[in-house]
């Protein structure tokens, strides 16, 4: 296994005593040869459907178990094919959550999120329940049943279910998948704030170019059941190495936001985005709401000089910070006190004589904007 290596996040930190793992499973035709190293961040297992994304996760879950090889979690053998050891999924302390939550339809929510608290050891309780309940909004819901609930609802009750155990690793599969598309927003935002307020390490299955840019602090591109790229999102994705498996999707930039001027009645909102304030169309929000802006990087027009005399009400001036091939694209990272990936030909980049370092002027419609919406900030009390 010899995986084309990108340039590791600064984020993720010394990876060593996380996850490590080297295994292989064999299912009919379909071999995973697979081997990793993550750290304490968010880690994105990104690729093509059939790739093997969820069967890596089933592995590190316990649910699969491979042929050969070993996973350790936070130095701790889970499984070693050399000494049989093979550790129970209930025994691994690791959360999973799926697709569609896979809630228990018998018990309410407040019963779905007890049921791990209640299987973890008193001594091995690291998470209160009241401060994940708090977390992520779930404190009217708690007597609801299952099927009561939304899509975007039952993940957040899945979650919260997976995070009651107090996990040392938290494995998402593709957890924004079935919600609509106005959701994304929420969840995203909800699973930034887990790690952040929790600090546990999560693998997260995509195959969302524009999510795992917006989340991951490192990610491991698999195509055909190996590791094909490991590193930094925005490189090893854009790679032409794994142009291939990423060429067609999309790429949208989903960007933290504060609504500053709600708009409304043929008056344009604007939200700040990093230390830029951004033109949008009526937001429908009230000024201080947390929103997520979703901007293609290729409805952004890169400029070296401030232009005038143009329609586009959006003019945002920043550094680049980094210049990546890609395929028959180059993707400018701008930084306007938030990064803005910006979809470039290689001949605009050479006509303009762009280099890393260099100060542009960002250019896109207000309409080119759409406000997601975002998981409100938990209300603080005190005593």
């Amino acid at each position: 296994m010899d995986p084309t290596t990108g340039n590791s996040s600064g984020n993720s930190g010394d990876k060593s005593g996380v996850l490590q793992f080297s295994f292989t499973r064999i299912q009919g035709d379909f071999v995973l040869d697979i081997d990793g190293d993550f750290g304490p961040g968010i880690t994105a297992l990104f690729g093509p459907s059939g790739s093997g994304k969820t069967t890596t996760l089933n592995c590190l879950a316990g649910l699969f178990r491979p042929d050969r090889g070993e996973i350790v979690l936070h130095g701790r053998d889970l499984f070693r094919g050399s000494t049989k050891t093979f550790v129970q999924p209930d025994r691994r302390r690791i959360g999973l959550v799926f697709q569609d939550g896979a809630l228990f339809p018998h018990m309410n929510v407040e019963g779905n999120i007890r049921y791990g608290w209640r299987l973890t050891p008193e001594g091995e309780r690291r998470v209160d329940v009241d401060h994940i309940v708090e977390l992520l909004g779930l404190g009217p819901l708690m007597g609801r049943a299952p099927g009561s609930l939304s899509g975007g609802e039952r993940q957040r009750v899945a979650l919260a279910r997976a995070l009651a155990m107090s996990p040392g690793l938290l494995l998402l599969d593709e957890p924004m998948a079935s919600l609509d598309a106005r959701l994304r927003g929420v969840v995203l935002s909800y699973l930034r704030r887990i790690h952040r307020d929790l600090q546990i390490p999560i693998v997260y299955v995509s195959h969302s170019i524009s999510e795992v840019l917006a989340l991951a602090d490192d990610a491991l591109v698999l195509s055909e059941g190996r590791a094909v790229a490991s590193g930094l999102p925005s490189r090893v994705l854009l790679d032409p190495a794994v142009s291939g498996i990423v060429q067609d999707d999309a790429i949208e930039n989903l960007l933290d936001g504060t609504v500053t001027e709600p708009g409304g009645d043929g008056v344009s909102g604007r939200i700040k985005v990093g230390s830029a304030e951004i033109v949008t169309p009526p937001t429908g929000r009230e000024i201080g709401a947390t929103v997520i802006a979703a901007l293609g990087a290729e409805e952004i027009i890169l400029a070296t000089e401030r232009p005038s005399g143009i329609s586009a009400r959006n003019v945002l001036t920043g550094a680049i910070i980094e210049l990546e091939p890609a395929g028959d694209r180059v993707y400018a990272t701008v930084d306007i006190g938030a990064p803005v990936l910006v979809a470039l030909t290689p001949g605009a980049v050479e006509a303009l004589g762009l280099v890393r370092g260099q100060n542009a002027f960002l250019v896109f419609k207000t309409n080119s904007v759409t406000l997601l919406d975002a998981a409100p900030e938990p209300r603080t009390t005190t005593g």
